[in-house]
């Protein structure tokens, strides 16, 4: 590791030590230290190609389609969580669970829809694109907790009402969830000390925009993240050119987590 990887880990870990309130945005680039590939780009489960049936991914996991071809939807959503079946969470997912035991408020945005933050034990999450491990109703609402795919008929039908069940995820087009958006506004309210962004290209205004709000008014903030490319990379206080699991065990153990 560099000398300028390593001091900016020891300023990461300062800030981290100093501060009592920190709030988390991670993307998938905390999930891929735990081998989950992304579903686009080089590496990623379609790497930029059309899929089989001869659509994007994008539009194979849009709201329309799953309108018109819901079976387009499920098969798909079938592939990316039959992928992340057999992984679970990193290193990385626990330091910010343990961080959050240790410090009166640490809160999590994610994008990722895995559920390996809740798993490795933080339960200030607001998993702002849903999640794979939850289906639900669209006919009467109806919610069921499910660990896995495997097994289960796709689509699949609600026990309640036999109308159709969907994966609880914002598909590309849909609105994002109430609950988690008022979550995300009351708590963006109440401010935090230190904002970590941490394997995300930040390219959804509401993942940058806590990083924006808190650079304009003077707050630290912290980028990880091995690409310098990203839309806030110059931006941030410290950027540490690190992969996830990898700085956030550096850092546990410089702060004697």
């Amino acid at each position: 590791m560099s000398s300028t990887a390593e001091q900016r880990l020891n300023e990461a870990a300062e800030l981290i030590s100093s501060a009592d309130s920190i709030f988390f945005i991670t993307g998938a680039g905390i999930s891929a230290d735990s081998g989950l590939p992304t579903y686009r780009g080089v590496g990623g489960l379609y790497d930029g190609r059309k899929t089989v049936d001869g659509v994007s991914i994008e539009e194979a996991l849009s709201a329309g389609m799953f309108r018109s071809r819901p079976e387009i939807t499920w098969k798909y959503m079938g592939e990316i969580e039959a992928s992340a079946r057999s992984k679970t969470y990193n290193r990385g997912h626990e330091v910010i669970a343990e961080l959050e035991q240790n410090k009166p408020r640490v809160w999590v945005l994610t994008q990722n829809i895995d559920g390996f933050h809740l798993a490795a034990g933080s339960q200030n999450v607001i998993e702002i694109h849903g999640t794979m491990r939850r289906i639900r109703c669209t006919q009467c609402g109806k919610v069921k907790e499910v660990p896995t795919y495997e097994g289960m008929q796709i689509p699949p039908q609600c026990e309640s009402c036999s109308g159709m069940m969907r994966p609880d995820v914002v598909l590309f087009d849909e609105m994002l969830p109430e609950k988690a958006t008022q979550t995300l506004e009351r708590e963006l309210r109440q401010g935090f000390e230190l904002y970590v962004s941490i394997g995300t290209s930040s390219v959804f205004p509401y993942i940058v925009q806590p990083i924006l709000y808190a650079q304009m008014v003077g707050l630290p903030t912290i980028e990880i993240n091995p690409a310098n490319k990203t839309d806030i990379s110059k931006l941030v206080t410290v950027h540490v050119p690190l992969r996830a699991a990898d700085a956030l065990d550096r850092i546990a153990q410089k702060i004697g987590l």
